[in-house]
């Protein structure tokens, strides 16, 4: 079952994960705990508001709310900083509850709950976690939204699977449907808009990278390649390095 749908008082929304931490980067789950941005976090917070801002954020007609935990509100106050807008902070908008999950790598998971791992990997409700369910998730976010005032655009700062789980619930999408969508990156945004009585989902994951200074020589095609690494989702392969366990959630 899916979450209803309120009337929400913005007809635009801009869903935003917040930046980078070390649980990101080491693949440690983090659901309500919470651990801050780390430096590339806030780098991506910096380097990614300036160009929300020239996606057409009038701060006279924008509101920005934020989930509470610290790495979201962190983010939140790069783009607030630039609008001169107040944040709103809304523990409604905090990512889903993991149970006995959170503060677990992906590796601890997998050894100490197989079963409940492998039902993760596959897309399927997991039992025995505790935590909360992703309809319970969708329900909250939604009710936080509802709450808004007026304005021509929101800009939601939350998490993975929060995020996921909302943009799911808006677009009316069923529980067969989860992970049609890949998640969202580390300081990646997604765009809806309402057209008539539904939600259309206009962007997903965009992201702005930090563009390395050019090398002194440029080397000789293909010299030294390195390996293309796995993406952040178990679907994607076997990850060669430590992964973001919140982006699949």
């Amino acid at each position: 079952m899916t979450a209803a749908v309120p009337d929400l008082p913005v007809p635009r929304l801009v869903v935003w994960r917040h930046g980078r931490t070390e649980w990101n980067a080491t693949g440690r789950f983090q659901g309500q705990l919470d651990p801050p941005l780390n430096a590339e976090g806030r780098g991506q917070a910096a380097r990614t508001a300036p160009h929300l801002v020239a996606g057409g954020l009038a701060p006279e007609r924008t509101v920005v709310v934020s989930s509470d935990l610290v790495r979201a509100a962190e983010t939140a106050t790069a783009l607030t900083g630039l609008l001169d807008t107040p944040l709103r902070l809304d523990e409604r908008l905090r990512e889903h509850g993991l149970g006995c999950w959170e503060g677990l790598t992906r590796e601890d998971v997998a050894a100490r709950y197989p079963e409940q791992y492998a039902d993760w990997l596959a897309g399927r409700p997991v039992q025995g976690r505790g935590g909360e369910d992703a309809p319970a998730v969708a329900a909250r976010a939604l009710a936080a939204l509802a709450d808004l005032p007026e304005a021509e655009v929101a800009v939601v700062v939350t998490h993975g699977g929060t995020a996921g789980r909302l943009m799911e619930a808006l677009l009316e999408l069923g529980p067969e449907h989860r992970r049609v969508f890949g998640p969202l990156a580390n300081c990646g945004w997604s765009e809806l808009a309402r057209q008539g009585t539904r939600w259309r989902l206009m962007r997903h994951n965009c992201t702005v990278a930090d563009v390395p200074a050019p090398a002194p020589e440029a080397a000789a095609p293909g010299a030294d390649a390195a390996p293309v690494e796995a993406g952040a989702t178990p679907e994607e392969g076997a990850p060669t390095t430590a992964q973001d366990a919140d982006a699949v959630l």
